[in-house]
Order: structure tokens, then C-alpha cells, then sequence
């Protein structure tokens, strides 16, 4: 005896279809082993539910070309209104310039290429301290004890409701121009020990091997502790984020995770060496790489305490050549160059850590 067929459903119980562009299924890829990996395809946008590719294709072809339009008309305007002569050719010789009167002659870096340097070197050594400091604190606020989670949260709070501004102001002139000449006098019988000890032909050379080391990896001995005072006061600010970043990394693990490792007995420091900061490590990078680009654009409020670095060179330059539009527009393309690279080995190293995942 054959089964009875279903009756059909009323129409008002029929399920509408989801658009084609929804009802995709995983594709097949494999990985750089050969291994055969189930990806599902990101969800698509709005405007390609509703569009085909080559139509969406065209829309945005076409919404390029208006945006075009506009800024050439708007340049259009600014120019015939604007009465100011561009001089690019000078802008050059800040850039890069040939050293006629130096000892060694040649091509050296120009201002602005130097105060890129600059910014460059306070970038990486305040994401390094910022790193340590936000690690730190992450770890606290993750603690099961009240007065760790107290501490951290009040660094937190305390530097993201400061305008970073006033705690450049008050860290440069009420901690670090107090504690520069103490920490120099204590190490100025260091030093004048160690010239004790060497003969001047030895000294002269390790000193002026220390400033050379000092000047490429830090800044100028003449410079240094303004630096410091930068590098500091821009860690402690970033750090903030930093934390916020581990905390999320951390309760981004699963709490079977925890449960797991301590029903084998590890302590909370070995579980968090050997099963949770690994894991959490692939959640923390990615947001680290753009906190890296932030704090590379954050570096720029150190100008104002006199720190070489891009903005404050630019600040220079238009003071003395009145050139306003070109100094700034070559150090805002600067900028973009330095953070668009970042952006690009960011991107670069996420597509990286979602393969491995």
C-alpha cells in the first residue's frame, strides 16, 4: 500500500523564499595544508539583495564618478576665489635634500622626513609600553578579586574621561619636569664612575657611540627626556584602550575553557599561560593593529611640548616659508602614507589569523 501524499499548506502558511543572494551554501576551500575547510560566504549587502554584482558594479562606478565630479568642482571654485600662489617646488628639499657642508656629503633626510622618524619611533615605543601596561591591566580586570578589578577600573576610567591634552599638560609639567633632574642626579654619579674608570681614549668612543644608538633607536641626548616624557604619557593613554582590548580578548574564551584546565589540576597562572592566552591572543591582535594606527595618529598632541615629530616640523616650516597649503597638505599625505601601510600589514595579518582559526 503506497503512503498518502502531505496535503498542501494554506496559502497564508507558505514560507516566503529567502532573495537568491541568501540561500548560498558553505563553499569548499582548503587551506594551505590541503585540508578541505567549511566557509560560509559573509553576509551581503543591502544593495546586493536588491542588485545583481554587474548592476551593483555600475552603481558604485557611478557613485565614484559623482564624488569626482564634486571635489573637481569644488577645487574648481576654491581656485578661482583663492588669490595664493602654490610654490610645491620648495616642498621638496623638506623631504630629502643633498648635505653639500656634512662630513660624509649626500642625500639626507629633510625636515619632515625626520619629524616622520620621530613619529615613527613614538609610535612603536608607546604601543610597546601601552602593550605592557594594557596586558596588565586586562589581566587584572579579568581577576576574581574585587580590589584588582577596582584598580584597573579606575585606570581606565580615569585616562578615557581625560582629554588627552590635559594629561599630556599635566604629566609633562607636574610629574616628568619633577622627576627628570632627580633621576639625573642619581645618574650622573653612575656615569661619572664609569669615566673614572676608563681611559679617555675608551670613553670618548662609548660616549659617542651611546648618542649616536640613542639618536636612532630614541632621539638626541638633548631631546631624550622630552621624548621619554611622550613616550610615557602617550603609553599610559593607549594603554587604557589596550585594556579594555585584553579584557574582551580574555572573556572572549570560552568558559568551558576554564572549567576544563582546572579540573587538571593547573593553577589560574597556568591556565592562563597554556589554554586562555593563547586563544585569547588571535581575538587581541587584530584591534591591536589599529590601536597601533591610533596611537601613530595620537602622537601628534606631543607637538605641543615640543617633540620633533611630524606636526610640530610642520608647525615649523609654515612659521618660517608661510607656506601654508603645501606643508600641510605634504604632512597630511604623510600621514596617510604611514597609516595606510599599517592599515594594509593589519589587514594582511587578520586575513592571516582567520585562516589559522
Amino acid at each position: 500500500m503506497r503512503p498518502r501524499p502531505f496535503p498542501a499548506l494554506p496559502p497564508e502558511h507558505n514560507v516566503p523564499a529567502f532573495p537568491p543572494r541568501l540561500a548560498r551554501l558553505p563553499r569548499q576551500e582548503h587551506g594551505d595544508d590541503g585540508a578541505r575547510l567549511d566557509r560560509t560566504p559573509e553576509a551581503p549587502t543591502a544593495v546586493e539583495v536588491f542588485l545583481s554584482p554587474p548592476a551593483a558594479r555600475r552603481l558604485d562606478a557611478l557613485l565614484l564618478a559623482l564624488l569626482l565630479c564634486a571635489g573637481a568642482w569644488v577645487y574648481w571654485k576654491a581656485a578661482g576665489r583663492l588669490d595664493y600662489q602654490w610654490n610645491w617646488g620648495v616642498v621638496w628639499q623638506f623631504l630629502l635634500r643633498h648635505d653639500t657642508q656634512g662630513a660624509a656629503g649626500g642625500w639626507v633626510p629633510g625636515t619632515l622626513t625626520q619629524g616622520l622618524l620621530v613619529t615613527l619611533r613614538l609610535g612603536l615605543w608607546s604601543t610597546l609600553l601601552a602593550l605592557c601596561i594594557g596586558t596588565g591591566m586586562g589581566l587584572l580586570r579579568a581577576s576574581p578579586r574585587l580590589f584588582r578589578r577596582m584598580v584597573a577600573r579606575t585606570y581606565v576610567e580615569g585616562v578615557r574621561n581625560l582629554p588627552p591634552l590635559v594629561l599630556v599638560f599635566i604629566f609633562h609639567f607636574f610629574v616628568s619636569s619633577q622627576f627628570a633632574p632627580l633621576l639625573a642626579g642619581l645618574f650622573a654619579p653612575v656615569a661619572d664612575g664609569v669615566a673614572a674608570l676608563l681611559s679617555p681614549q675608551l670613553y670618548l668612543p662609548v660616549q659617542d657611540w651611546l648618542a649616536r644608538a640613542s639618536a636612532l633607536l630614541l632621539a638626541p641626548p638633548g631631546q631624550l627626556p622630552v621624548f621619554l616624557s611622550g613616550v610615557v604619557v602617550l603609553g599610559l593613554y593607549e594603554g587604557a584602550y589596550i585594556t579594555e582590548i585584553v579584557r574582551a580578548g580574555l572573556e572572549g574564551v570560552e568558559r568551558g575553557q576554564w572549567e576544563a584546565s582546572a579540573s587538571t589540576g593547573l593553577t589560574r597562572r597556568q591556565q592562563l599561560r597554556h589554554v586562555i592566552l593563547p586563544q585569547a591572543f588571535r581575538l587581541i591582535v587584530p584591534p591591536l593593529a589599529g590601536q597601533f594606527i591610533s596611537t601613530i595618529k595620537d602622537s601628534a598632541i606631543l607637538s605641543v611640548i615640543s617633540i620633533r615629530e611630524l606636526t610640530f616640523q610642520g608647525m615649523e616650516l609654515m612659521a618660517a616659508t608661510y607656506l601654508t597649503f603645501e606643508i600641510w597638505l605634504t604632512v597630511a599625505a604623510l600621514y596617510l602614507m604611514l597609516t595606510f601601510s599599517c592599515s594594509l600589514a593589519a589587514r594582511h595579518v587578520e586575513r592571516r589569523l582567520r585562516r589559522a582559526m
